[in-house]
């Protein structure tokens, strides 16, 4: 019996598709997998920072809050103390109305800019700017403001947001061997800043409702809240203030404020209350005067102590 050697047929070990459609394919199918990977590493810090104390938040938040002082100097602005210890007596008493843990202190901080935004982060900090406070016509649309942010800090949603984006991040510069190139020191240090991305929309949504039913404990009805939403609808047209992008108002969350104000309908005929007039003239710019006087205080020599 003699064997003989087939003649093999050339090409047969030669697809018939273009080889970039194999390579896009694997490439594709890596990055499915990379994300479900990121996702599950997302999901599962979220599940677990909340086991966090919230005094180890705290001290998480004093590199975040090494700008702001708590008691006042001589350098500080007289007006933006006063705006601040009115904004931070409101605040307490939301708190206080929202049942909130006696270890989770809200610290409130007066930001003089033109900035149409508010927003909390670690430790129990809410950041109100100027530009924000001088669009409230009243206390209560205020406190609505002021009730959503501190729902934020008692549902753990700073921490939540944080443990999410530092852990994915730090998750990627393992991946791509960028932990010598100093991009996780400035990571870390922007530490706050990571706090103040857009939360979910059911972070948001727990937020409103927490906030409605804390205006209707503390005053008894819901005025403000439909006000609110109606002030930001009105600056959408002119332009995208910072506080829609922050806090974007969905056509959801709008039909549940209102449906929400809508079975405190007898109480809806209670006045809201006023923002005292001393706060209003504050948040107002520095006249020429003020200008001068600091100008002058600014370039006074200093003296030899």
């Amino acid at each position: 019996m003699s064997y003989q050697n087939p003649k093999i047929p050339e090409g047969i070990n030669v697809t018939d598709e273009h080889p970039l459609k194999d390579f896009f394919s694997m490439l594709l199918g890596v990055g499915l997998l990379a994300a479900l990977f990121f996702l599950a590493l997302s999901f599962i810090a979220e599940k677990l920072v909340v086991y966090i104390p919230f005094e180890t938040e705290v001290v998480l938040a004093e590199r975040m809050t090494e700008g702001m002082s708590e008691s006042p100097d001589e350098d500080s602005d007289p007006h933006q103390l006063r705006v601040e210890s009115y904004l931070q007596t409101l605040a307490d008493q939301l708190a206080i109305t929202q049942q909130l843990p006696e270890n989770m202190p809200i610290t409130v901080h007066f930001v003089k800019s033109d900035t149409v935004n508010a927003h909390a982060t670690l430790g129990g900090h809410i950041i109100i700017y100027s530009g924000l406070l001088e669009k409230m016509p009243d206390e209560n649309t205020l406190a609505m403001v002021m009730a959503h942010e501190i729902a934020h800090i008692k549902n753990r949603d700073p921490i939540i947001a944080l443990g999410r984006v530092l852990t994915v991040s730090l998750a990627m510069l393992s991946i791509l061997g960028a932990g010598d190139s100093g991009f996780s020191d400035q990571l870390v240090s922007r530490i706050g800043q990571l706090t103040m991305l857009s939360f979910s929309r059911k972070q948001e949504s727990l937020a409103d409702e927490l906030a409605l039913e804390t205006l209707t404990e503390h005053y008894g009805h819901t005025g403000g809240a439909e006000t609110l939403f109606s002030i930001f609808e009105d600056e959408e047209r002119i332009t995208m203030p910072a506080f829609l992008r922050t806090h974007p108002v969905t056509e959801s969350r709008l039909n549940n404020v209102k449906e929400f104000s809508a079975k405190q309908a007898v109480a809806q005929s209670h006045e809201n209350r006023p923002i005292p007039d001393w706060v209003v003239e504050d948040c107002a710019p520095a006249n020429e005067t003020d200008v001068k006087e600091t100008d002058e205080k600014k370039s006074a020599p200093e003296k030899i102590k």
